[in-house]
C-alpha cells in the first residue's frame, strides 16, 4: 500500500472498504459551526453500498467538538467500533462521528450527513459548491440527453404516459430512467405527495403516488422542479421508477431492473 498523496487510484483494505484520496478542498458544518475544514479528504465506499462518503485527517477535523459516543451502535459501517458524538452549543449529535477499524484508513474520521441517514452535520462542500446527501463519486458519470424515442408507460396494464419526446438520464450503475413532458403523461391518475429526496448530481425532486389501488408502491413518479445545471434538460419532466412500472420504448417492452432501489420501493 503506499501513500496517500496520489488521487484517482482506487485501493482496498482486508475489511473491504474501498478508498482513495481526493483533490476537493471539502468542508462540513452544523449551523453555523465549521467542524471539518480539509485539503486531503479520503472518499470510501463501503461493501454493498453504491455511493462513498469522506474520511478527513483528524487534524483537518474539530476534535475538541466530539465525545465519546454514549450508544454507540452496532452493525453500521464496516465493522467500526468507535464512534463519537458530536456536541455544539450545548446540543449533542449522537453518533455523529466515527473511525474505521482498517489500518489503511488510521488517523481519519467519518461523519454522517444529515440529508442522507438523518442526523450528522448538515452543511457540506465541495470547494464553493455546497452538496448534498453524499459526495459526488468521480468515478460516475451522470447524462441527460434529449431523444425522439417513443416511450409508453404501463401500470396494471393502464397506459399512464405516451411520448416521442423523452429526455434519457445515463446514471452509471443504474437503469436510463425516461423523463417525460407532464403533457405527455395522466398526472390525474397520480397524487402529489410530500416526500422530497435530494441527489447530489441532479437536485432535490417531489413525488406522486398512483391512486389505483394496492400492489404499486408509494412515491413512484417524481420530477426535479428545478434541478443542477448538469442536468438542466430534465426540469421539469416526469419520470417512473422501471423496477415497478412497465416501459416500452420503441416497441420493445423492458424488463424491470433489480437495483439498490428495488428494496426500498414499498
Amino acid at each position: 500500500m503506499t501513500g496517500l498523496s496520489t488521487a484517482g487510484s482506487v485501493r482496498a483494505t482486508p475489511e473491504g472498504l474501498l478508498w482513495e484520496p481526493s483533490p476537493r478542498w471539502v468542508r462540513g458544518r452544523t449551523g453555523d459551526v465549521t467542524v471539518v475544514d480539509s485539503r486531503h479528504p479520503l472518499l470510501v465506499w463501503e461493501p454493498g453500498v453504491p455511493v462513498p462518503l469522506y474520511a478527513f485527517p483528524r487534524g483537518e477535523v474539530r476534535e475538541d467538538l466530539l465525545r465519546p459516543a454514549g450508544d454507540p451502535p452496532t452493525g453500521r459501517h464496516t465493522g467500526s467500533r468507535v464512534f463519537y458524538d458530536l456536541e455544539v452549543g450545548g446540543e449533542p449529535l449522537e453518533n455523529a462521528a466515527w473511525t474505521f477499524p482498517a489500518d489503511e484508513l488510521a488517523g481519519h474520521i467519518a461523519f454522517e450527513w444529515f440529508r442522507r441517514t438523518g442526523r450528522g452535520l448538515d452543511h457540506w462542500y465541495e470547494e464553493e459548491e455546497e452538496i448534498f446527501v453524499h459526495p459526488r463519486d468521480p468515478h460516475k458519470r451522470v447524462d441527460a440527453l434529449p431523444s425522439s424515442r417513443h416511450v409508453r408507460v404501463e401500470i396494471d396494464g393502464t397506459v399512464v404516459a405516451d411520448t416521442r419526446r423523452p429526455v434519457l438520464l445515463f446514471e452509471t450503475g443504474l437503469p436510463t430512467r425516461y423523463y417525460l413532458p407532464p403533457e405527455d403523461v395522466r398526472l390525474d391518475l397520480f397524487v402529489p405527495t410530500g416526500h422530497r429526496s435530494g441527489c447530489p448530481y441532479k437536485g432535490t425532486a417531489r413525488y406522486w403516488s398512483w391512486r389505483g389501488g394496492a400492489g404499486v408502491p408509494a412515491d413512484v413518479v417524481w420530477s426535479y422542479p428545478d434541478p443542477l445545471p448538469a442536468v438542466a434538460a430534465v426540469r421539469g419532466l416526469v419520470a417512473f421508477y422501471n423496477e415497478a412500472v412497465d416501459i416500452t420504448v420503441d416497441g420493445e417492452r423492458l424488463e424491470r431492473p433489480v437495483t439498490w432501489f428495488t428494496g426500498t420501493l414499498t
